[in-house]
């Protein structure tokens, strides 16, 4: 492995470090931060290994949020489950609606497969209220008050660190290069004998799991879910600005992202309280102008390997 290759995972590997011993030593505004931080580290490199390896750009991400944290919150509340257990149950629900909507989605391209998501989104919202007699409607559901928020913020460091490795992995083998294919010509990548709807619903899937897996945690987490602030389609368009600011189709750029823009925005709320909105927004339209392939596509010296790497290994395995 060159020094290049190691650059990604050594910065995890401290990062990690410095997370795991964190809590010793924060206060209870730095560890709720943090929970909030880790919680959009995870979903935006969940939407990342969807629409930043295959290029389907997805409106909708936030339906899978929603459908873990309504899934998870249930659970508790009715039958008192115990609220790890009803995470990953709410996880296994969202990975089941992705399946739902994937299968007959993920046959549109472009345009059409970001409506169609921005309207899942919207479907799923709609359901909630009107299923009253299960979610409590507009009224959201509560749950118990939690007393120490150092689980939570383990198990939102623990998504963020599965997310991540898992995507690093994918990214580094032949699933990750038939992503990538799929993103830059998907008929070709079919002429070449790719399953593209296998790798697609898959990615899919993957990316709805851990994404409904923080989403039941935090419904545990702030102890009250509603459907206006649980399906707000701005989660979604906050997840796409911050992949596309660090790096969309890269293993760092999301965690970049996501670190600037909560941080970032935390920053400039407590020193330009009626401002901070204006002055963030600016920034990532500089951003974004001027770095067009994100921060981590900025500071990458070969540009070009990645798009080598794939014809050589397209012509070489089916």
């Amino acid at each position: 492995m060159t020094s290049k290759n190691w650059v990604a995972p050594a910065s995890i590997a401290l990062l990690t470090v410095f997370m795991l011993l964190f809590p010793s030593v924060a206060s209870g505004y730095g560890l709720s931060l943090c929970i909030t931080l880790l919680l959009y580290i995870t979903m935006a490199e969940s939407w990342n290994l969807l629409s930043g390896y295959t290029g389907y750009v997805s409106f909708g991400h936030v339906g899978f949020f929603g459908a873990g944290s309504y899934a998870t919150a249930i659970l508790i509340s009715r039958f008192g489950v115990n609220w790890l257990a009803a995470s990953f149950f709410g996880a296994t629900v969202a990975m089941l609606v992705a399946l739902l909507i994937g299968w007959p989605a993920l046959r549109l391209r472009g345009p059409y497969f970001a409506i169609v998501m921005l309207g899942f989104a919207g479907v799923l919202k709609n359901i909630v209220i009107l299923w009253k007699d299960v979610t409590q409607g507009g009224m959201g559901i509560s749950l118990p008050p939690i007393l120490d928020i150092k689980p939570i913020y383990y198990f939102m460091l623990a998504s963020a660190l599965g997310i991540i490795s898992l995507t690093y992995v994918i990214s580094r083998s032949k699933f990750g290069l038939r992503l990538i294919s799929i993103r830059e010509d998907e008929d070709a990548a079919s002429a070449m004998g790719i399953n593209v709807t296998f790798y697609k619903i898959v990615t899919f899937l993957l990316s709805a799991f851990f994404t409904g897996l923080v989403g039941g945690a935090f419904a545990w987490y702030s102890s009250y879910i509603e459907p206006g602030s649980t399906f707000d389609i701005k989660v979604s368009i906050e997840l796409i600005i911050m992949s596309l600011l660090g790096g969309a189709g890269t293993v760092l750029g999301p965690l970049i992202g996501a670190t600037i823009i909560i941080l970032g925005g935390e920053y400039f709320w407590t020193q330009f309280p009626l401002m901070h909105q204006a002055i963030l927004g600016v920034l990532i339209v500089v951003v974004v102008l001027f770095l067009p392939e994100g921060i981590v596509g900025f500071f990458s010296k070969d540009k070009g390997a990645e798009k080598r790497n794939l014809l050589v290994w397209m012509f070489k395995t089916k």
